[in-house]
């Protein structure tokens, strides 16, 4: 641990403590001095870095959320080159969205495994919700959302967005690995099975697309 935190700079450690602890306990449960000592830095210097609490939050939001939203965004753009002329599918579209964080959750670094963590909690926050997902995440949504009415050109607008608003809510859980379907199951299901929740939520998230976004007859 010595060795790692020689070799990072004292504004990464800040970041990386907070990271950390931010995906553990939230937004409110921790505090600049908690962050500080684990960064093993003073407070001042943390303060300097980086001001109050709320903007540290930010920045450790925002430091990987450009590179997750392109990666997910260059996932989609080569899922449709391959495709050709041929249509892109629905499961295609639907992996080309959960993929890179399926990456980022295997990563060895634990970084990464904290920050899906944190993005759990940002995505089922009415609060950080509405203050930092417009600024990266929400400008990608309308390139899937577009790709989907592409794969079911029948189906309501309004219908898909339902249905990705679903496939968001099953993917904060999974992101969040609270080891609850751990408990339930005995052991027999463990979040830390990044391949069995992510080969199973394809064909799951497909087929609610396609019952829920059947043509319907007009409503009065």
């Amino acid at each position: 641990m010595a060795k790692e935190k020689e070799s990072e700079s004292k504004s990464e450690r800040i970041l990386n403590a907070a990271e950390e602890l931010f995906a553990r306990h939230g937004y409110d449960g921790v505090t600049m001095r908690q962050i500080a000592s684990r960064a093993e830095v003073d407070v001042a210097l943390a303060n300097y870095h980086f001001g109050k609490k709320e903007e540290l939050f930010h920045a450790v939001f925002n430091r990987r959320a450009e590179i997750l939203s392109a990666t997910r965004r260059k996932v989609l753009m080569e899922s449709q080159k391959q495709a050709g002329k041929g249509k892109q599918s629905l499961e295609q579209i639907i992996e080309a969205f959960l993929l890179p964080l399926k990456i980022a959750q295997e990563s060895q670094e634990p970084g990464w495994r904290n920050y899906m963590a944190l993005l759990a909690y940002v995505l089922t926050s009415p609060v950080w919700n509405e203050v930092l997902m417009p600024t990266v995440f929400d400008k990608r949504v309308e390139e899937f959302i577009d790709a989907l009415k592409s794969a079911l050109p029948d189906a309501r607008e309004e219908d898909i967005h339902w249905c990705y608003h679903y496939v968001s809510g099953a993917l904060a859980l999974t992101l969040a690995q609270t080891g609850r379907i751990d408990r339930l199951t005995g052991g027999q299901c463990k979040s830390t099975d990044f391949d069995t929740a992510y080969n199973l939520m394809i064909p799951f998230v497909a087929a609610g697309f396609r019952e829920v976004c059947k043509p319907k007859k007009k409503r009065k």
